[in-house]
Parts: structure tokens; C-alpha cells; sequence
């Protein structure tokens, strides 16, 4: 091991920004070094509240992430923001764009924004993206936001890295039978129909709400909501503004709580035998996650 990684994770838990960054480095190199980060971490983590961004290629989400930090920074709160890219099959590298459209908040000391290529990982994440979300809330970030690669149908990781999973999609996207197929459609919290200035907004409502109803869903429902990202129109400043009391909040009428299950073994956390609930520490203690801590106008 040739860093000292106690030494790097108590000043990333003070909040240097330059330990912080040596540490997502350490973690995407991957080793030794990554493991004894991610074990000296962890027991300053488990505070955090992640948004997962996900969707096609040029449906927005960059420009939703950039306005969702400018929402949770009213709110004087601070952020970290994970933005993968993918890298090139051909020439090993990538281009690291998305922080371009997120500019007005490069000098903002509450803002903490890192670029990561996929290196070939497959599934819309990089593989280090989850052990980097950890470092950012062991460095007291209480709000991150992971703005996935373009994905197509079957890339979904997201979902397992997310407290809350933002499926954005564009009017004129496709139609009721796409909106049906399997993968991507499954794993929404929430659905944003973005650039809702554009011809073709009610139809891909019509299609989603159609997808919805046929689901099954009895006592839970994804919310679908419009926005235009690069105005801001859509989205208001978060509606958790204490984590202290963000539980009662998602009880009112106001918000919505999912519980996510899926087959693992019987060991696991459970409120049904044999399976997993999406669970977090938010608010201090264990419980079902929150599954749209925003308030968007609808």
C-alpha cells in the first residue's frame, strides 16, 4: 500500500475537497489501496441520499442534474454529483462532457462534481461509481446525484445504486409498445418527461400512464411529471429540507414511498422471506427509503 488511506479519509471526512478527489481515484484504480478506502470509509457513510438519472442518449439529463443542483443549493445544502460517460470502443478513451452543462456550479464550494469513464463496464454505470458515492457521503455530502451514460433497454445498475431511480425520457420517444417492453420501464421511481416544450408531450404521457396501468401496481405508483430542464421549468427546491424529519414528510399526501424487493438469499434484511428491501439509514435510522424526495410541478 503506498498512500496513507486513514490519513486521506480523515481529511475527506473534514471535507477537503483534494482528499476527496484522491480517494475516487484510488477506488476507480481499483487494488489493495481501493480496499482498505472502502473499509476505512465505511463507518462514516450511510447518511446520504442518492438520485439516479438514467435514459436514453440527448433525453436531458444533464441538464436535469444541472438544474436539480441549482434547486437542492437554495435550500443551502450541499452536493455530490457523479457523472459517467462512456468510453470508446475504439480509442480507450472518453470525452468527459456532462460537467460542460454544468458549469455554473464549477466555483461553488457546495458543490462537488466528478466526471468517471466506464472504462468498458457495461450497465450504465462505471464499476466504481457506488465506492465513489460512498466517498462523497463519508465526505458529508447529504444529497448525490449519479447522472448515468445514455442507456438503452437492459442497462439498469442504477437501480441498485439509487435510493430514488429518475427514468427521463423525451416526448415523441416511442410508443405504447415501447413504453411496455421490459428493463429500463421497470425500475422508474419516477418518470420526467423532459423538453415538454416539444409536440408530442400528451401522447407520451397517454403511453406511459397506459404502461403503468397494465403493471400490476395496486399500492404504489411511479409518478410521471413534465419539465423543461434547460429553464428550469418543472422542478421546485427539494421538499425534504431536514433529514431529521424527512419520514413524516413522505408520510403526508405529498410524496410517495416504494419498497423495491428482488430474490436473494434469506439472510438478507427482509420484510418477506427470501427477499430484499431497498432500505437506508437517511433520517438517522433504518427504514423504507423515500422514493421521490422532489417536489416537481406537475
Amino acid at each position: 500500500m503506498g498512500r496513507d488511506i486513514p490519513a486521506l479519509v480523515a481529511r475527506a471526512v473534514e471535507g477537503d475537497r483534494g482528499s476527496v478527489a484522491k480517494l475516487i481515484s484510488i477506488v476507480e484504480s481499483g487494488g489493495p489501496d481501493a480496499d482498505a478506502a472502502g473499509a476505512a470509509l465505511y463507518p462514516h457513510t450511510g447518511h446520504a441520499y442518492t438520485i439516479g438519472l438514467t435514459g436514453a442518449p440527448g433525453a436531458g439529463k444533464s441538464s436535469l442534474t444541472d438544474a436539480l443542483i441549482g434547486r437542492i443549493r437554495t435550500e443551502d445544502l450541499e452536493v455530490g454529483v457523479l457523472a459517467i460517460d462512456p468510453t470508446s470502443p475504439f480509442s480507450g478513451g472518453a470525452i468527459l462532457g456532462d460537467r460542460v452543462r454544468m458549469q455554473d456550479h464549477a466555483t461553488d464550494a457546495g458543490v462537488y462534481i466528478r466526471s468517471m469513464a466506464t472504462r468498458g463496464h457495461l450497465g450504465g454505470l462505471a464499476l466504481a461509481t457506488p465506492r465513489a458515492a460512498r466517498v462523497l457521503d463519508a465526505a458529508g455530502k447529504p444529497w448525490i446525484v449519479v447522472e448515468t451514460v445514455g442507456v438503452g433497454q437492459v442497462e439498469v445498475d442504477i437501480a441498485g445504486a439509487a435510493d430514488t431511480t429518475v427514468v427521463v425520457v423525451n416526448p415523441g420517444w416511442g410508443d405504447g409498445v415501447q413504453a411496455n417492453k421490459a428493463g429500463l420501464m421497470e425500475i422508474a421511481d419516477l418518470f420526467v418527461v423532459n423538453k415538454a416544450d416539444r409536440d408530442g408531450v400528451a401522447e407520451t404521457l397517454r403511453d406511459l400512464e397506459l404502461m403503468l396501468d397494465l403493471s400490476g401496481h395496486t399500492d404504489w405508483r411511479p409518478k410521471i411529471v413534465t419539465t423543461v430542464a434547460t429553464r428550469s421549468e418543472g422542478i421546485r427546491r427539494p421538499s425534504v429540507s431536514s433529514r431529521d424529519s424527512c419520514l413524516p414528510a413522505c408520510n403526508s399526501g405529498d410524496h410517495v414511498m416504494r419498497v423495491v424487493t428482488v430474490p436473494t438469499p434469506s439472510t438478507t434484511p427482509s420484510s418477506r422471506s427470501g427477499q430484499w428491501v431497498k432500505w437506508s439509514n437517511f433520517c438517522g435510522r433504518e427504514g423504507p427509503i423515500p422514493a421521490i424526495p422532489w417536489r416537481f410541478s406537475v
